[in-house]
C-alpha cells in the first residue's frame, strides 16, 4: 500500500496508438461488447446506443425505464450477459427516481436487445438500492458478472448519508451480490443475520466507480475518496472497508473526517490509495498479450481529474509502479475495458465523448 506520492510512478513511456472508434457521444459512461465487433454504449443523460464495427452510432434504443438524470446520476454502467449470443441479455444500472421524483437510488435492470438492435425488450428492474435519497451524487454503479454467474454492483454513499455505509440495514455505501433474477444468493455473508440486508457482500465503501474480476475470480474495485484517499480494494465477503471511520482523505476545503484516523482494528486497509485524488473511474485487468508480456496482468484505471489512463504494475498483490497513458489528450477517462480482441478500449467523458481503441505499436 502506498500513496501516489510514495509509489513508484513511471514517467512517460512508449504507448499504444489511440484510434477513435466512435465520436459524438454525449458524456458516455459505460461500454460493453456485442458479437460481430459491435458495442453498446450508455450516455449519462439517459440514452443507450449500439455502435457498429465501422464506428457508426445508432439511434437511441427505445425501452429504457424512467431515469433521474442530473448531477452524477443518469444512465450509467452496462454489461452484456456472458451468454449474450444465446439470450441477448444486457444489464444496466441507473439512478432510479421515486414515484414523486423527489428522491432516487441506484437500480439494476435486465433487458433483451431486440433482434434488429433498435430497442430493449422485456425490461425488468431486478434490484433497487434502499433507501431512496434526495441526492444527485455518489451512485457508484459498476456491474461485474462473477464466474458463478452472480452479479456484483457497487453502490455509493449518496454523499449525505456516509454514516449509513457502516450499517447493514441499508444498501448505502455497499457492494451487493445478487442472482440474475434479483434474489440474494444463499451463500452471501449476511443471509439470515437479523437486521442485515441479504444482498450485501461488503460494506464501508464511499463511491465505487470501477470494478473488475481478477484472474482468480476475486472482485477488485476502486472508490473515490473525499479530498484525497481514493482507494483500490479487493472486496471480499463480509468485510468492512472503513468509510467513513478510516480514510486517507480529508473534508473538502480541509479538516479531518471523524476522528481523522487511517487505521482501526476490524477495518480493512486499502490495497493502494492516491493522495492527491485522481478521481478514478473504470477498471480492467489486461489478460491478453497483445501489448507484450510486460503489460499482461497489469491493472488499468481511468482518471477523471487528471485525464489519463493509469497502467498499474502489480507484484505479489501490491502496486509497484504506475505509468500515465493518454495524458496528452487530457480527456476525462470514464471507462476502460478489455475487448474480445484482447485490446483495451476507453470512453472519454465529454459532451463530444469518444470510444477509443488502443492499437499496439
Amino acid at each position: 500500500m502506498a500513496s501516489l506520492a510514495a509509489a513508484a510512478v513511471g514517467s512517460a513511456i512508449a504507448a499504444p496508438t489511440p484510434e477513435v472508434v466512435a465520436s459524438g457521444l454525449e458524456n458516455p459512461w459505460g461500454v460493453a461488447f456485442l458479437p460481430g465487433g459491435r458495442f453498446v454504449v450508455t450516455e449519462k443523460a439517459g440514452r443507450m446506443r449500439v455502435v457498429g464495427p465501422d464506428g457508426r452510432t445508432g439511434a437511441a434504443l427505445a425501452g429504457l425505464p424512467p431515469i433521474a438524470a442530473g448531477g452524477q446520476g443518469g444512465l450509467l454502467d452496462v454489461q452484456a450477459d456472458s451468454a449474450f449470443e444465446r439470450n441477448r441479455t444486457l444489464y444496466f444500472c441507473f439512478s432510479e427516481p421515486d414515484a414523486g421524483g423527489s428522491a432516487n437510488s441506484t437500480a439494476l435492470a435486465r433487458a433483451q436487445l431486440s433482434a434488429d438492435g433498435a430497442q430493449l425488450e422485456n425490461v425488468r428492474v431486478i434490484f433497487s438500492q434502499r433507501p431512496k435519497v434526495a441526492s444527485r451524487n455518489h451512485f457508484g454503479c459498476r456491474i461485474v458478472e462473477a464466474k458463478d454467474g452472480t452479479l456484483f454492483l457497487t453502490l455509493g454513499d449518496r454523499f449525505s448519508r456516509k454514516d449509513d455505509a457502516q450499517k447493514l440495514d441499508n444498501h448505502i455505501g455497499k457492494v451487493v451480490r445478487i442472482n440474475k433474477d434479483g434474489t440474494a444468493p444463499a451463500n452471501n455473508p449476511f443471509v439470515g443475520r437479523a437486521g442485515a440486508l441479504p444482498e450485501i457482500w461488503s460494506y464501508g465503501h464511499r463511491n465505487g466507480q470501477g470494478a473488475t474480476l481478477a484472474a482468480d475470480g476475486k472482485l477488485w474495485m476502486h472508490e473515490h475518496g473525499p479530498q484525497g484517499g481514493d482507494e483500490i480494494n479487493v472486496a471480499e465477503a463480509g468485510r468492512n472497508y472503513g468509510w467513513p471511520v478510516i480514510t486517507y482523505g480529508e473534508n473538502y476545503g480541509g479538516g479531518k473526517i471523524g476522528d481523522g484516523i487511517t487505521r482501526k482494528d476490524g477495518l480493512e486497509q486499502p490495497l493502494h490509495y492516491w493522495v492527491p485524488s485522481i478521481a478514478p473511474s473504470g477498471m480492467a485487468f489486461l489478460a491478453s498479450d497483445r501489448y507484450g508480456p510486460a503489460w499482461k496482468g497489469n491493472l488499468f484505471v481511468g482518471s477523471l481529474k487528471f485525464g489519463y489512463l493509469d497502467r498499474i504494475e502489480l507484484r505479489d498483490g501490491k502496486v509497484v509502479a504506475e505509468h500515465r497513458l493518454l495524458e496528452d489528450g487530457r480527456a476525462r477517462i470514464r471507462d476502460v475495458k478489455q475487448g474480445p480482441d484482447g485490446l483495451l478500449y476507453v470512453l472519454t467523458d465529454e459532451s463530444n465523448g469518444k470510444l477509443i481503441r488502443l492499437r499496439p505499436d
